[in-house]
């Protein structure tokens, strides 16, 4: 760290001078422009970049070195959370159907991402979205109605034996990821562009957090796939009402949970957060109650009931985390 006094001219002008180093390094010149920009913690930032536009950032793959189908659809993934806006896909002779199909399901499990240059060799992708236009907070109230959706209808296909909403269930959770991905890219972008999150009116603190708390209600959904695939598992199988009765009971708790974290979440309440963590181990005592009764009936449907108490017992301790994560970030702004 480099120390330097502070100057005062003209009786009312505060001065310090800029590192020399940094300003050859970026090209600084005399009456070059330059931006300030005050930090929730105090500190100043400096930077080069007036316009407060989006940061472009570009990423080239060459398919030659990423032939695989599935190899190449997670480096797109990869790039599109890093925050990467324009991706340059090309290879030195015709481009395979494969890797047309892999760009084609890219585009549509993200959001922003379109193609907008394509030939035999080349396929180019540019991010359409303006990140400051999609709110954190708006994003995760859409996970959190998907997420919650979800559960309830997976129970629902419990109770009705409906594979068909079993099957509808898991073909839900795509959608719960890509606004997790958009989340993780926000934060990403974010981090890297610290004028964005004042234009977005949050914190860094608050995106970081907010990010955990988007990866815990998508680990949610995934343990409601779980769940409506141990239900078509059993779906042709009697079940006795008092099981029913009994999973129907930690589901419903569960849920209940789930709905006071993210709650407390937008309300901003350390109480109510510190509630629903005090509530979890009356969940969990439900669900060890369903797993002692699982083991009494046939071992395949045993297993299947046991994975779901699991699932159930697991959705209650997420909401648990998420009012963990509340009072955290709470803690840290009453500062």
């Amino acid at each position: 760290m480099e120390i330097r006094k502070v100057q005062v001219t003209g009786g009312s002008s505060f001065v310090i001078t800029l590192p020399k180093e940094w300003a050859e390094s970026q090209h600084i010149r005399k009456n070059d422009p330059l931006g300030l920009i005050a930090q929730p913690d105090g500190t100043l930032l400096v930077t080069r970049d007036i316009t407060e536009g989006q940061f472009q950032r570009e990423k080239r793959f060459d398919v030659s070195i990423h032939p695989e189908p599935t190899f190449l659809f997670r480096m797109l993934i990869g790039s599109y959370i890093a925050g990467y806006t324009l991706i340059t896909i090309s290879a030195k002779t015709r481009l395979p159907a494969s890797v047309r199909m892999v760009v084609r399901d890219f585009t549509q499990m993200t959001i922003g991402p379109e193609v907008v240059e394509e030939t035999d060799t080349t396929i180019i992708l540019k991010d359409l979205l303006n990140p400051a236009e999609m709110p954190f907070e708006n994003t995760i109230k859409r996970m959190f109605v998907i997420v919650k959706n979800m559960h309830l209808d997976a129970m629902t296909a419990l109770g009705t034996r409906n594979h068909g909403l079993a099957d509808d269930v898991i073909a839900r959770d795509n959608d719960v990821d890509r606004l997790h991905w958009l989340i993780a890219r926000q934060t990403n972008i974010v981090l890297k562009n610290a004028g964005l999150a004042r234009r977005m009116g949050i914190s860094t603190s608050r995106v970081v957090n907010t990010y955990i708390i988007s990866r815990i209600i998508e680990r949610i959904g995934d343990h409601a796939v779980r769940l409506a695939e141990n239900i078509r598992k059993i779906a042709g199988s009697e079940m006795e009402s008092e099981m029913l009765t009994a999973v129907s009971a930690a589901s419903t708790l569960a849920l209940s949970l789930f709905d006071a974290s993210i709650v407390s979440f937008f309300k901003g309440d350390m109480r109510g957060s510190h509630k629903t963590i005090e509530k979890v181990a009356k969940l969990e005592k439900l669900c060890d109650e369903i797993t002692v009764r699982a083991m009494q009936k046939d071992p395949f449907e045993a297993v299947s009931f046991r994975n779901m108490a699991e699932s159930i017992r697991r959705t209650g301790e997420y909401a648990g985390d998420i009012s963990e994560s509340v009072i955290n970030c709470l803690v840290e702004e009453e500062e």
